[in-house]
């Protein structure tokens, strides 16, 4: 899927004062991280921020601001502006601000342990009788 290329651009212009942002094609979109925390992206042609769940609620109240319902389902915390949101650098920054401080504020987890085959116990052979089996015939 194709992105608008000029609203990227702006994003990224204000993003690059962050020495530990980057950018990751996902959503079909062009997203930007921060710390390899997802902060704010680009689908279609419509912001996407990470507001949080805390603030969802409210972000969604702002003018233009919609539920990110990308596979159907509103996904909680995330929401897309539409371009006449974005039209104006000051509301752009706005909501750029809002994904940076939401994506700083995102505890680093411990990375997950490496999960380990576990060793498959032998199956005990059956004890041997004294006594002897008749052959059949």
């Amino acid at each position: 899927m194709a992105y608008d290329q000029g609203l990227a651009e702006r994003v990224r212009t204000l993003l690059e004062e962050h020495p530990d942002f980057h950018e990751k094609q996902m959503f079909g979109g062009l997203c930007f991280l921060l710390s390899g925390k997802m902060c704010c992206g680009v689908v279609k042609d419509e912001l996407m921020v990470r507001v949080g769940a805390a603030r969802h609620a409210e972000a969604l109240k702002q003018p233009h601001a919609r539920p990110m319902d990308f596979t159907g389902t509103p996904l909680n915390g995330f929401i897309f502006v539409s371009p006449d949101g974005v039209e104006a650098d000051v509301d752009l920054e706005f909501w750029v601000t809002q994904g940076v401080a939401v994506a700083r504020a995102v505890a680093v987890l411990p990375p997950k342990p490496v999960k380990r085959a576990r060793p498959t116990a032998k199956r005990a052979k059956p004890a041997k009788s004294n006594t002897k089996r008749k052959a059949k015939r």
